[in-house]
């Protein structure tokens, strides 16, 4: 019978998923929380993290825990150093979280930075190695669509480079906190109106701007509906992105690592473009990748 040998931890700015791995590799349980680092002060973590798995834990000596995303961010739990593209998404050096409870190894996986244009991933890079323990022969671009979208060249093994958009972050203040907050209150959803809208973006994403306050006007003037302008709000700020990432996927092999609904969008309007993309989901691609953090650490050094 399998028995807990460490915990994956992926513990972002507003929740928190850990996983007890046994010694077969099999997970033996999940536990999740909306605990995320951006509520916590740095002397929080360990008990939030105690809260949440404490009960878990027995009684014969530390547990490993691989943690990636925000907890290694400078107002984390303690700042785990960013490394320089090109390099291989993980290193098998990790940095020690500092814990009173002697049951805990708590140790967070480096992000990466590039300096030129200057970008940084932290959380991400886990995903990009779960992907290639997946797929060791890929060389491409991944997608990580989300708040912050990122798109990935990767190749031998390797993150060459990438660029970040805050597709999300634009999409959630837009629709909470302008004009456009009283046309697209609904979570209803028009494939043609989003299909139509990224392929008016990247065909003209200077103007998005004036496309954007034309769902207002349309509203007002045209009964405009609700699911039409949200998904519309949608395909213009994701066909914006794909005009400005076009160096990354065009001619590429694209992979798409994220959350089912939101993959599904950028999978569509990219097949519009003539890019097949290929999908994995970004939750076990995550857990893919705090296994290949754990297996890479044990042949390292602590």
């Amino acid at each position: 019978m399998s028995v807990l040998d460490w915990i994956a931890v992926d513990w972002g700015t507003s929740s928190l998923r850990a996983w007890g791995i046994g010694t077969d590799g099999a997970v033996l349980w999940s536990e999740a929380s909306d605990t995320g680092m951006g509520g916590l002060g740095p002397s929080e973590f360990e008990p939030a993290f105690l809260d949440l798995v404490g009960h878990r834990l027995g009684e014969s000596g530390p547990v490993r825990v691989i943690a990636c995303g925000m907890v290694g961010a400078r107002q984390g739990w303690v700042e785990a150093r960013y490394r320089s593209v090109p390099c291989a998404p993980l290193d098998p050096v990790l940095t020690p979280a500092p814990t009173e409870d002697g049951r805990l190894d708590f140790r967070i996986i480096s992000g990466l930075s590039q300096s030129n244009p200057a970008d940084v991933m932290r959380g991400e890079e886990t995903q990009i190695a779960g992907f290639q323990a997946l797929n060791p022969k890929f060389d491409g671009v991944i997608c990580l669509p989300g708040t912050h979208s990122k798109w990935v060249h990767v190749s031998a093994g390797e993150v060459v480079s990438f660029q970040t958009f805050m597709t999300g972050d634009l999409f959630a203040a837009i629709a909470g906190h302008t004009v456009l907050r009283h046309s697209v209150r609904t979570e209803d959803w028009s494939e043609t109106a989003f299909a139509a809208a990224v392929d008016d973006a990247v065909s003209r994403p200077e103007k998005l701007a004036a496309r954007l306050f034309s769902l207002r006007a349309e509203g007002l003037l045209a009964d405009l509906p609700a699911a039409d302008a949200r998904s519309r709000l949608s395909g213009l700020l994701i066909g914006a992105e794909l005009a400005a990432a076009r160096p990354y996927w065009l001619g590429q092999n694209v992979a798409i690592v994220g959350a089912k609904g939101i993959s599904a969008r950028y999978a569509s309007a990219l097949s519009a473009l003539g890019v097949s993309a290929t999908i994995a989901d970004g939750g076990q691609i995550t857990l893919k990748g705090l296994a290949a953090a754990r297996s890479l650490a044990s042949e390292s050094p602590s």
